[in-house]
């Protein structure tokens, strides 16, 4: 918060979601505009609240945040659809992309507070951005971290992503806001690193004795890990992406069919019908 307006990390993922965080703000802040909206990385559930901050807020974000929300199809109906706790009906729907980039780092100054904005990508997505507090040892990271969920590697580079988690690791921060699961600090982000490790170690293996990600996926044992929400839903993709990296096939964009192929295969060994989410 500055003298003048109120910075936002990410703007959820519905109108109503959007409401209920301005509400929230409104209770601590209840008259500074907001000036800019910061956002972590491209996807719907943390961009698409963006119209109830913007105009006036500046929208700051990656370079590939940009790229892809543009790139994106627009929405297929002019309003949200109504739906109990998301959206009443009345709603645009509305994409709004950053207006204000960056690709390595970008510090503002809020008195005499410090507001760090640091790219790490490619790790979650090829636009992560992590906001970082150094006076309060503070770490919006963004879905670089998911404490006690499943991560979601939809859009991820694994092996870059554990690269971004050793780097957090080494930074002077006690406290964590993941983009999913409660607030934390490192041994909720180490925890998932450690989810990670475990399913490259057992997709490699499977990759190299040339088992299809569909029956790898089904396959791999995470231990504690599956109790973790999203687990079961998540393991297709995630496996499915590290066989793109192992084949050196990976790209920034999802391979939808082949992960929906893999699911299919996975669907029919486990009994389940295919869900990739």
């Amino acid at each position: 918060m500055g003298d003048d307006h109120v910075l936002i990390v990410d703007s959820l993922g519905a109108p109503l979601h959007a409401k209920a965080f301005i509400a929230a703000i409104r209770r601590e802040v209840p008259t500074k505009p907001f000036g800019r909206l910061v956002l972590t990385h491209h996807h719907g559930d943390h961009i698409e609240g963006n119209q109830y901050f913007a105009p006036p807020a500046e929208i700051v974000g990656h370079e590939y945040c940009r790229e892809a929300m543009l790139a994106a199809p627009p929405p297929r109906q002019p309003k949200w659809e109504k739906r109990e706790g998301w959206a009443d009906g009345t709603e645009d729907h509305r994409i709004l992309p950053p207006v204000t980039t960056l690709t390595d780092k970008l510090t503002y100054h809020y008195g005499n507070m410090v507001v760090e904005l640091i790219a790490n990508a490619p790790a979650h997505t090829w636009g992560d951005v992590m906001v970082y507090l150094p006076q309060s040892k503070v770490l919006f990271a963004g879905d670089l971290a998911f404490h006690y969920v499943a991560p979601f590697a939809f859009n991820g580079h694994v092996t870059k992503w554990l690269a971004a988690v050793d780097r957090i690791m080494k930074m002077d921060v006690d406290v964590i806001v993941p983009g999913h699961g409660p607030i934390g600090g490192k041994k909720e982000l180490a925890e998932m690193g450690q989810y990670f490790e475990i399913l490259k170690s057992e997709a490699r293996k499977r990759f190299d004795a040339g088992i299809t990600a569909g029956r790898a996926a089904a396959e791999i044992q995470m231990g504690r890990f599956e109790q973790w929400l999203g687990a079961p839903e998540r393991m297709v993709m995630n496996v499915h992406r590290l066989y793109q990296e192992f084949s050196g096939t990976l790209t920034p964009e999802a391979d939808f069919p082949g992960m929906q192929a893999a699911a299919v295969e996975y669907g029919k060994i486990k009994g389940v019908p295919p869900r990739l989410f």
